[in-house]
């Protein structure tokens, strides 16, 4: 493969990182061994299939060549020193190999830069789980995906059977060479040349949907704007302030992480869903989220009088890019009903601030993110992120308290180099100012909710993670007949969800 450069978007991700700020994303892969043929599952397997399928995961054998003095975004070139060895590693928890050992692992893991010298991404296979079961975490930079291309990621590396699967045969895999630094200088001269092409586009853009934006009851609160509008004192549910309350986790990070896990059963999710005409299984974890948070927020007498404000990624991959790596992602911003005290109304509020934050977005560009992003320099970006840091700006303008994603996984067993998959948990990042993020996949019968924060500014992650299975039994009691027996998210929750899960 030719060298592939980063789009603008990609190249942020990296601009981001600091001492203390990582740009990874991750997952924690729970399996039972018992299932693989042979009945071994150790780093030597885990390295066997990953070499095998390295064809269908191309981030795997990429990394990073920069363009000198930061004129323009790195490149991804095929290592030719790429060695599997590095990347996929083994540990073991000490006895018992309880669930809180393990996200205390997957913290420091987590905590932990990727070196840009070799390809982004590392694997562990973490053995010594209670009742036989093992984990494997995974990291990737998210400047080599999103959302949907790690899904896709990992969907090449699991199967439906133990046995496994017929690949397409491997083509010829050639390392590049490093180019040079007046190659890439060259290149980066080029690419400089067409930005004022894409920057009157971009600006031709924004003037045809700047009608739109303005009457969208979905955009941030403008009083004169509103007031000749005619928009009411209701809109503080549906539109998110131009600047979010104050949090305890709305402060610059350290850099060390918390990470905590919980199970919520689907069925439980979508019957909440279903007694509630119109609303998603979105709403339902934005309304479960807000209800968490609340409760948090009171244990420390930190509950803001206005709603906490969330960040939501949106996918904007078309066709054309599917299968593909990078970034094709934006976001909507919604208003999180925190200040409401019925965990119906707060349901209710959730879903209309979700519908609003959807007008919003579609009424400004989809790649409006993505074509911003090109634009910056890696070398300003950087020092722009570290003068950030230094600075505290986004703990003083906050846009928004914390990032929320729901990501849909597959609903049908699968199986991780043999060994049966029984949980999936996500792993995401966080940022100065932002010291909180929850991130929830779908599997099987479960809805797998990940919750990463800095160490300092949550001690009591846990407590939150509890609150987000509290928080849907009192749902489910008000809209669902209760029925008899602990309802479980299939196997998975049976063996897997700490602290008693659902």
């Amino acid at each position: 493969m030719a060298m592939q450069q980063l789009s603008g978007l990609d190249a942020a991700f990296l601009a981001m990182e600091t001492d203390t700020v990582t740009g990874h994303v991750g997952s924690i892969c729970i399996v039972d061994p018992a299932t693989v043929p042979g009945g071994v599952l150790d780093a030597e397997r885990l390295r066997e299939l990953v070499s095998e399928r390295l064809h269908l995961v191309p981030p795997f054998r990429r990394r990073l060549v920069g363009v000198p003095f930061g004129l323009d975004n790195p490149y991804w070139i095929e290592d030719p020193d790429f060695d599997l060895t590095y990347h996929v590693r083994a540990l073991a928890l000490p006895a018992p190999g309880n669930d809180r050992q393990l996200a205390e692992q997957a913290g420091r893991l987590h905590a932990r830069h990727l070196d840009r010298s070799h390809p982004l991404w590392e694997m562990y296979l973490i053995t010594g789980l209670a009742d036989g079961r093992a984990a494997i975490y995974t990291k990737v930079h998210h400047a080599a995906i999103d959302g949907v291309s790690g899904n896709d990621l990992l969907a090449a590396l699991l199967d439906r059977s133990p046995e496994g699967r017929d690949l397409p045969p491997a083509p010829p895999w050639e390392c590049d060479e490093v180019p040079s630094q007046v190659e890439r200088l060259v290149r980066g001269a080029v690419s400089l040349t067409g930005h004022p092409l894409r920057v009157a586009k971009l600006s031709l853009d924004m003037a045809r949907r700047l009608p739109g934006v303005a009457t969208s009851q979905g955009r941030p609160r403008l009083p004169v704007i509103d007031r000749l509008l005619g928009r009411g004192a209701g809109a503080v549910l549906t539109s998110p302030p131009l600047r979010a309350p104050s949090t305890p986790f709305n402060k610059p990070i350290t850099r060390w992480r918390r990470w905590a896990f919980r199970t919520l059963p689907l069925d439980d999710v979508k019957a909440v869903k279903n007694a509630h005409p119109g609303t998603t299984v979105n709403d339902v974890v934005m309304g479960l989220c807000a209800g968490a948070l609340r409760r948090w927020l009171l244990d420390h007498d930190a509950l803001p009088a206005s709603p906490l404000v969330a960040a939501v990624p949106v996918s904007i991959r078309t066709k054309e890019r599917e299968g593909t790596g990078g970034n094709a992602i934006s976001a909507m911003v919604a208003p999180l009903p925190t200040h409401l005290e019925d965990a119906g109304e707060r349901l209710v509020a959730a879903h209309e601030a979700m519908g609003a934050a959807k007008d919003q977005h579609g009424a400004l560009p989809a790649t409006l993110l993505t074509d911003v992003a090109q634009f910056a320099m890696p070398a300003l970006a950087g020092q722009a992120a570290r003068l950030s840091a230094r600075l505290r700006v986004l703990e003083f303008l906050k846009p928004f308290n914390l990032i929320i994603s729901n990501v849909p996984g597959p609903q049908v067993p699968l199986y991780y180099a043999g060994a049966e998959l029984l949980a999936l948990y996500p792993l995401s990042a966080i940022a100065d100012g932002q010291g909180l993020n929850i991130t929830v996949m779908s599997y099987r019968n479960g809805v797998y909710a990940g919750l990463v924060a800095d160490r300092e500014l949550v001690p009591d992650l846990e407590q939150l993670a509890d609150y987000l299975q509290e928080e849907l039994r009192v749902l489910l009691a008000r809209t669902v007949a209760p029925r008899q027996g602990t309802r479980r998210a299939g196997r998975a929750a049976a063996h897997h969800s700490p602290s008693g899960a659902a």
